[in-house]
């Protein structure tokens, strides 16, 4: 065999095997991931984040139509950055944590759109109401671990967050745009 010829043979080999993905992603890193949201108070923009979550994953970016995820937040994790925010946030007029103290999302499909891009199509559940969301998803690779990123625009009105005094919309916006950055690993 030639030289250029073992040359292609070995780059083809070595592409194809970058592209291969040892194991499926099976657990997440906590510590090196995050659930924030952003919304409107006012005309003025706020961001938040949820300190305790919880996921269960088992994503192999080549079978991503084989892929499953399921996530818990806890509701009374939220940091507004405001100590009052957080205490209004979780009475019963908005997240009524005391009797739904967890936001859930369970995966139903998840389809690739193009290189490290998928699409996302999953039942999120808030306060006893359950709506299908989708929302693209980007795969990073970091060695054995991968950076998973996505975000959508949550309608708080779909999920009763805000009642009351609170269901218009002047004082805080309807939309909530929920970010995430999942750091997942190959271990469990």
């Amino acid at each position: 065999m030639n030289t250029v010829l073992k040359s292609l043979l070995a780059l083809s080999v070595a592409a194809l095997a970058s592209q291969v993905q040892a194991a499926p992603y099976q657990s997440i890193v906590p510590a090196k991931s995050s659930i924030t949201f952003q919304f409107k108070q006012m005309g003025v923009s706020a961001d938040g984040r949820f300190k305790k979550f919880a996921a269960q994953v088992n994503f192999d970016p080549a079978k991503a139509e084989q892929g499953k995820a399921s996530f818990e937040v806890e509701l009374a994790s939220v940091d507004t950055g405001s100590g009052e925010a957080d205490q209004e946030v979780v009475t019963k007029s908005w997240f009524n944590a005391a009797a739904f103290p967890k936001a859930q999302f369970v995966s139903k499909q998840i389809k690739q759109t193009a290189p490290n891009q998928y699409e996302v199509l999953g039942t999120l559940s808030i306060k006893g109401q359950s709506r299908e969301v989708k929302f693209p998803l980007k795969h990073t690779p970091q060695g054995k671990d991968g950076l998973l990123t996505g975000g959508f625009t949550l309608k708080r009105a779909d999920y009763s967050i805000g009642e009351g005094m609170w269901a218009k919309f002047d004082v805080v916006a309807n939309d909530i745009q929920v970010n995430f950055s999942i750091t997942a690993s190959q271990g469990k």
